[in-house]
């Protein structure tokens, strides 16, 4: 059996002293604690966005709904990173050129994350996880996280307090299972972004952190 020398025990002792005074430093810096207040007293919300727009990057196709309407949880108190859910998600009259497409949400609820202080602005940065939809018509496609059609995106959002509205920003989504008359338009493995901007009801929904 090999024996640790006197200096090798001092210098693993020594790491792991360091190790634990850094992860000390590091945790409480990085969980952001978030305040809400001015939901209902149920804590249910909804939402509303005009023009969505889901748009293939690989081919440029850009399909627009006239709007969107989201239903969600977001309930009053502290919250230590999850915000909320976002419970149900429909849109209407969904265009590419001027072909009709239905649209319908998988996997919900989609988790709400704060990932970032809330700004002097009163913008909050976060994350919509489990993004999922189908389009359904002339051509079929399913959108879902680039790691695989069986798992929901990750989508960039902000929350800003003056203007009670949830954007989305960014992230990526993935087209899969694609069929039908699609003209090129959509292509299995095309990479995609979805932009809206959901204005939330009560519009005394407030997000901060201390």
């Amino acid at each position: 059996m090999h024996k640790l020398s006197r200096t090798a025990k001092g210098t693993m002792v020594t790491g792991a002293a360091m190790a634990a005074a850094l992860g000390l430093a590091v945790s409480p810096a990085s969980a952001v604690t978030y305040t809400v207040s001015g939901s209902s007293s149920t804590g249910a919300i909804t939402a509303t966005a005009t023009t969505p727009t889901l748009t293939d990057t690989t081919t440029g196709t850009k399909l627009t709904c006239t709007s969107s309407a989201a239903t969600a949880t977001v309930t009053n108190g502290s919250h230590g990173g999850t915000l909320g859910t976002i419970n149900t998600v429909s849109w209407n009259t969904c265009k590419v050129g001027g072909i009709t497409f239905s649209v319908a949400a998988q996997g919900t609820p989609w988790t709400l994350t704060g990932t970032a202080a809330t700004t002097s602005a009163g913008v909050t940065a976060g994350t919509l996880t489990g993004v999922k939809a189908t389009l359904s018509g002339l051509c079929n496609a399913t959108f879902a996280d680039p790691s695989g059609v069986g798992n929901g995106a990750t989508l960039n959002v902000t929350y800003t307090n003056s203007t009670h509205t949830l954007a989305i920003t960014g992230g990526t989504l993935k087209a899969y299972n694609v069929s039908g008359l699609c003209l090129g338009l959509i292509n299995n493995n095309d990479l995609a972004t979805y932009s809206a901007g959901y204005v939330v009801t009560p519009t005394t929904l407030n997000v901060v952190s201390p």
